[in-house]
Formats: structure tokens, C-alpha cells, sequence
């Protein structure tokens, strides 16, 4: 009996994170973490538990605009140097909300790794917003080019990263948002003091301020006042902008 070949993998987009809204005025896309170098495919169950969260609480925040929330699910873990898969992975996704949806605007949303593809993969023409939680990037080499950032040109850009991440070096997303910032005024990074690579001290905060920002640029909402002064402070105010404890709750527009 001849050997069947083994079916290419695919990237997938998970169910819509809460009900589903008719119709459909917005997408974001939300990028799981993964490793510098896997083929291994990753678990689904784990990849929508680490971005649920952040998911359903911007579905419940948008539902009244139209907005959905989708785990992307990678063909495999690993970004695997050029390959670049991951933000492969993330441009089929915003090129199949599209295909789904038509002509929406969409936030890209990652962690870690996640976050890598979301800033690499936020050129694509249906993107307006990037959303890099302690993104993973490279240590910069003399002999290798920098991480690339004109293809964010155009679009809003919010980096959140804790002080105290020892997966994910703060200092490189820093100088990263301030390459962004001379071509891009509309690139931001929030800084969360004695926090880790998870933002697990802060999670209320770090969700509150993304949901702030997402509704602000998908569907016109007014900022609150750190986000907004964020946006409009020069480099380095607006790149080390402090994220206040009880953001969300104390803080009044």
C-alpha cells in the first residue's frame, strides 16, 4: 500500500473569543507566545488560555461596535530565524479576517514571541494597530540588520513591557519603540515597574490599558490621559510612559 504524504500544517484562527457579533466591524488578533527555534506544533489548548483573557475582555468592551477577538494558532512554536514564521502566520491571519470579514479594520495583539510577529506583521494593508506585550526580540548585532520597523509607518503602536523581565530584555523593545518614534508618531510604550515577563503583577492595569488603547483606535474612542500623553510625548517621555497602579479603576478620563 503506498505511504499517504503526511498533509502540510496549516495555521488556523480559533473560534471567536465570546459571541460572535453581526456583523463584524473589527478584529483583533491575538499572537501566543512561542520559542526562538521549535518545529513543534503548539498546543491549542495552551495558546488560547494565555491570550483568553486579553480576548474576552475586549470582545465585551467592543460587542456594541462589532468588534471580534481570534487566537491565531501557528503552524509550529518557532519563529526560526528568517523563516520568520510566526509573523508568516500572523499576515495569513489578517489576510483571511479579510477574506471572513471584508474591509475591517484589524489590531494585531501578541505576547512575547507573539509580540515579535505582531511589530514584523503590522504592515500588512488591514492593520491599524499593533499590540506588543513584553515582546521577545533579538539581541542587536553589528553584523546582522535591526529589527525591522518601517512597515509600522502609519499605524498606532502600544509596547507594554515590565521592568523586571528576564526573558525578554526591556532596553531592546525601548530602543525599537524609538527607532518606530522617528517615522511614526503614533508609537507609544508603557513601562510597569518591578513587573516580569508574564505582567502577572499588574494583569488588571496591562489589560485595562490595552482595551483603552484597541477601542481608541479601532472604533474612535477617546483615549484616557497616560495613552494620550503617551502618544504625544517626545521620545523618551512617551516610550517610558509609567503604567499607575489601579489604571482602569482609579484613573478617570
Amino acid at each position: 500500500m503506498a505511504q499517504q504524504a503526511t498533509p502540510a500544517r496549516t495555521a488556523r484562527l480559533g473560534r471567536a473569543l465570546g459571541p460572535e457579533p453581526t456583523p463584524v466591524s473589527g478584529v483583533v488578533l491575538l499572537l501566543p507566545g512561542g520559542d526562538e527555534v521549535s518545529s513543534r506544533r503548539p498546543s491549542p489548548l495552551v495558546a488560547t488560555a494565555s491570550m483568553r483573557a486579553l480576548g474576552r475582555r475586549l470582545s465585551r468592551a467592543g460587542r456594541a461596535e462589532g468588534l471580534a477577538a481570534h487566537v491565531v494558532h501557528y503552524r509550529c512554536r518557532g519563529w526560526n530565524g528568517s523563516e520568520a514564521r510566526l509573523a508568516r502566520d500572523a499576515s495569513w491571519a489578517a489576510d483571511e479576517v479579510v477574506r471572513r470579514y471584508g474591509d475591517v479594520p484589524v489590531c494585531l495583539a501578541g505576547v512575547g514571541m507573539g509580540g515579535r510577529a505582531a511589530l514584523r506583521a503590522g504592515g500588512h494593508d488591514a492593520v491599524g494597530a499593533v499590540v506588543a506585550l513584553a515582546p521577545w526580540l533579538p539581541e542587536e548585532d553589528m553584523a546582522a540588520s535591526p529589527e525591522p520597523v518601517k512597515q509600522l509607518a502609519g499605524r498606532h503602536v502600544l509596547i507594554v513591557h515590565g521592568t523586571n523581565d528576564a526573558r525578554s530584555d526591556p532596553e531592546l523593545s525601548f530602543r525599537l519603540a524609538a527607532r518606530a518614534k522617528k517615522a511614526n508618531r503614533d508609537v507609544c510604550r508603557f513601562e510597569v515597574h518591578s513587573d516580569g515577563h508574564g505582567l502577572h503583577h499588574y494583569r488588571d492595569e496591562v489589560l485595562a490599558l490595552v482595551e483603552d488603547f484597541v477601542m481608541g483606535v479601532l472604533f474612535g474612542r477617546a483615549f484616557s490621559r497616560p495613552v494620550a500623553d503617551a502618544l504625544a510625548a517626545p521620545p523618551p517621555l512617551g516610550l517610558r510612559m509609567p503604567l499607575a497602579a489601579g489604571f482602569g479603576t482609579s484613573l478617570r478620563r
